[in-house]
């Protein structure tokens, strides 16, 4: 039995970077330069809130009357639209900003396993991706007052092609906000080694999603720690349930499941474990988890029972299209636990359960909502917006 970290972009198999050929081009080394305030937001690792972040403060600058653009340079979040590979956060940044902004512009480049592929062996030239991220920026920053610019999943996400978040910073000339998470005091050598690869271009930190547990000692001692070393916070936002998981009910319809207890469907899933060892191991680690839907063959009745004595776990998935017996369905009525029948294997449905919970299912206008509440109680928009 495994907990499951999964990159989510791992799945992508269709890919196309997107090309928009004019006559004149710029220079290889070509910059982007204008007027425009240029903002790139960049995390220090998945499923952050960057997207949530970056939208937020769009919205929150078009309130006082700014005219506001947005792009993803490396489209990183990947999912099949009409037969061709883009990221969502484009398309939810298009809508809910309501920009007029074509898709080659909003994200130049789709960053997808077989786009990496190419680039190993050659076949992508870095000063033309460079050219075509600068062309798209001209395009979109034409007539803004500000641009926010989305980095890739991780801010060092594409040096193969020299492009990672610090390369894109120094070619758009942008003032970069680092979102960061945190939960122990090590979490601060990740944002030291992220302030020294964006140097002078670092406008500040801000920490999202801070468990109850640390964020006395977050504002305390590491935010004084990192303003002492000349890295500005500009805001510690704390964890809420809405923004960092999925109910069982949305869970159940992304994953087109028959829900055979209806009871708890209302309960947040935030994490996933899989069921694969004995009973004994299995309830001694079920224990051990929180906020978790436990992943199991449907066959597998010793590890459901051990999944419903656990106090953490808020869902079964049941693989393979097996019925768990009239006992076990009785016990999960009983303690509220709703359970999942799913006509996939573990692995697959994990693979499955893992992109919905971490691409977002609640990554809509609700959640950017939520976190314009957030940033406004919890951050210096104005020290962030410069």
């Amino acid at each position: 039995m495994t907990d499951t970290d999964r990159d989510p972009d791992s799945g992508a198999t269709d890919s196309e970077t997107s090309t928009d050929t004019t006559d004149s081009e710029p220079g290889a080394g070509a910059t982007a330069t204008g007027d425009t305030d240029t903002l790139l937001v960049s995390s220090l690792e998945e499923s952050t809130g960057k997207t949530a972040i970056t939208l937020a403060l769009a919205r929150l600058a078009a309130a006082e009357g700014e005219r506001v653009g947005y792009m993803k340079p490396k489209g990183t979040r990947l999912q099949s639209n009409v037969g061709k590979t883009l990221d969502e956060d484009p398309l939810l940044a298009r809508d809910l900003l309501d920009l007029e902004a074509e898709m080659h512009d909003l994200e130049p480049v789709v960053y997808s396993p077989t786009f990496v592929e190419q680039a190993i062996r050659g076949r992508e030239d870095p000063d033309e991706l460079r050219e075509r991220v600068a062309e798209a920026f001209d395009t979109l920053a034409g007539d803004r007052d500000r641009l926010f610019v989305e980095g890739g999943g991780r801010y060092d996400v594409g040096g193969i092609v020299d492009l990672t978040d610090a390369d894109i910073a120094d070619l758009l000339d942008a003032r970069v906000l680092l979102v960061a998470p945190y939960e122990i005091p090590a979490d601060v050598d990740d944002v030291l080694a992220a302030a020294a690869d964006f140097g002078d271009r670092l406008a500040g930190v801000v920490f999202n999603d801070v468990p109850d547990a640390a964020y006395d000692q977050l504002e305390t001692d590491v935010v004084p720690f990192l303003e002492g070393r000349g890295i500005p916070v500009h805001g510690v936002l704390p964890s809420e349930r809405e923004l960092s998981g999925v109910t069982v009910a949305e869970l159940a319809d992304e994953l087109g499941a028959s829900v055979l207890v209806e009871e708890g469907r209302d309960a947040y899933v935030e994490r996933f474990t899989v069921g694969a060892m004995g009973p004994d191991s299995a309830l001694r680690h079920f224990r051990r988890t929180k906020d978790a839907a436990v992943i199991t063959g449907g066959d597998r009745a010793e590890i459901h029972t051990a999944a419903l004595e656990a106090p953490g776990v808020r869902c079964l998935i049941l693989t393979g299209g097996h019925r768990p017996s009239g006992a076990i369905v009785g016990q999960a009525s009983e303690k509220g636990v709703p359970i999942l029948s799913v006509q996939t294997d573990t692995l697959t449905t994990v693979e499955r359960a893992e992109d919905v919970v971490r691409s977002g299912r609640t990554r809509d206008a609700e959640t950017v909502d939520r976190m314009e509440r957030l940033l406004s109680d919890h951050a210096a928009v104005d020290s962030i917006l410069g």
